[in-house]
């Protein structure tokens, strides 16, 4: 769900960084062979990832929700030389399109993958410094993993929540049970005193919050 017009859309695709060729065979190939590839971050939303996890030079990254790997690579590369991005997928059945899709670009060195429930994964995992958390999986969840999370992020380190605009549902009239999910996650993100927030009306909504 694109919350902008196609026409501004198309706009901001076309004065922004031009989308690398493996990505752009990654989005090919996810609409082709994959069910629900809207999923996919897409061309821009990416470059959005991309540029922000540049601009952290993160060593570590976890993102919740592997999908097909786009917007993997996307925050791959900001990372630094010796940098890593754990990333949680359930579904076993993708490993081997990730796995080839990571081996188109230069940064699947530094990616580990991790299959099974992310609320089981995320307690286990040996970070307590991680830079950048990417969360785009079972949104209701998504306010398990940003309790999970919560202490493995460093200060200053950013948590970004995927979907959280809804289609527009959020601020609409809509009182489903999913659109209340969502719409309470980003009531209780908003309160929440230790984080630093703002939602980006990009695609269907990144909420961006920094750890004080």
């Amino acid at each position: 769900m694109e919350i902008l017009n196609n026409e501004l859309q198309l706009y901001l695709n076309d004065h922004c960084e031009p989308e690398p060729e493996a990505l752009q065979a990654i989005n090919r190939e996810t609409y082709l062979k994959v069910l629900k590839p809207h999923m996919l971050s897409g061309h821009y939303q990416g470059r959005v990832l991309s540029f922000l996890s540049k601009m952290m030079q993160p060593k570590r990254i976890l993102e919740i929700g592997t999908f097909t790997g786009y917007a993997t690579i996307c925050l791959a590369e900001g990372l630094t030389e010796d940098g890593i991005i754990h990333t949680i997928e359930v579904n076993r059945e993708l490993e081997e399109m990730l796995n080839s899709h990571f081996k188109l670009t230069s940064v699947g060195k530094k990616i580990k993958q991790h299959f099974g429930e992310a609320a089981a994964i995320i307690p286990a995992l040996d970070e307590e410094n991680l830079d950048i958390v990417f969360i785009d999986a079972d949104k209701k969840n998504n306010y398990l993993y940003f309790q999970l999370v919560f202490e493995k992020v460093r200060p200053g380190g950013l948590i970004i929540i995927d979907n959280v605009l809804w289609k527009g549902k959020v601020y609409g009239a809509e009182n489903d049970a999913d659109t209340q999910v969502i719409r309470k996650l980003n009531d209780q993100v908003a309160a929440d005193t230790r984080v630093e927030k703002l939602i980006l009306p990009i695609r269907d909504g990144l909420l961006i919050i920094r750890k004080k």
